[in-house]
């Protein structure tokens, strides 16, 4: 019986031993892992090696690590962990706006790095076997949800989603008309409670708007009940549960 292939991890630092020390650690663990010091090397070695996993610095020498975050978003949907410096809740939730589906502040346990990959490429696994059991595609009005394939499409016109975006509106969608609580998507869609921040859900679901609705001051899919959480309608409401 031939081995399961390893999972394949790039991370893009440029500060050598942190670098050092994160594959050494994730090798142990059972990773296959690459490391790049710029972030030209990082976004060529997207293209060549096809990672399952990105740790990405945002303090890089030749790239803005956020920009570079953005780029990698627009062409795929690999989960994404931003390493920082800087602990401000203001760079976390701007990094998780520009795409990123985690974000750990320097100095960072490496058991908790570890555990943290391991859970989002657990959550793509058990994803991934549960729908090759379900139909391939979900549809709720304009929306067009192609499960085996990470995409979503809009009036047959096809959305750029992240791992997380996509995970979050399928949830959603599979649960039409239920209202979930802030709390209860981090745990239905990011599955650890180390993450829990709230602030998170806020920032996925006004990208999710800005990319699925046709006014998203004025959301007819995904809205939000006050006091309670969100959901996804199926139904034309009244606008003032939004």
């Amino acid at each position: 019986m031939m081995n399961e292939r390893k999972k394949r991890i790039l991370v893009i630092e440029d500060e050598e031993a942190i670098a050092r020390v994160i594959k050494d650690y994730l090798t142990v663990n059972g990773y296959e892992v690459l490391t790049f010091g710029t972030g030209r090397e990082g976004r060529e070695a997207m293209e060549t090696y096809v990672p399952d996993f990105i740790i990405l610095d945002i303090m890089l020498p030749d790239a803005d690590g956020m920009e570079l975050c953005r780029h990698i978003r627009e062409k795929h949907a690999t989960p994404l962990l931003l390493l920082s410096a800087r602990s401000s809740d203001t760079d976390k939730v701007l990094g998780l706006g520009f795409g990123a589906d985690d974000y750990m502040t320097k100095p960072f346990s490496l058991s908790e790095l570890v555990a943290r990959v391991q859970a989002h490429l657990r959550r793509l696994d058990g994803i991934s076997r549960a729908q090759k059991e379900q139909d391939d595609s979900l549809r709720r009005g304009a929306i067009t949800i192609d499960k085996k394939g990470y995409r979503a499409a809009v009036n047959d016109r096809e959305i750029s989603l992240s791992a997380k975006e996509f995970e979050l509106l399928l949830h959603l969608a599979e649960h039409p008309d239920q209202v979930f609580s802030k709390s209860q998507l981090i745990d239905a869609v990011w599955g650890y409670g180390a993450y829990g921040d709230e602030n998170t859900i806020t920032v996925y679901i006004r990208r999710l708007r800005e990319k699925l609705e046709a006014d998203p001051s004025k959301p007819f899919y995904l809205r939000t009940v006050w006091g309670v959480g969100y959901k996804f309608s199926t139904r034309d409401e009244a606008q003032d549960d939004q």
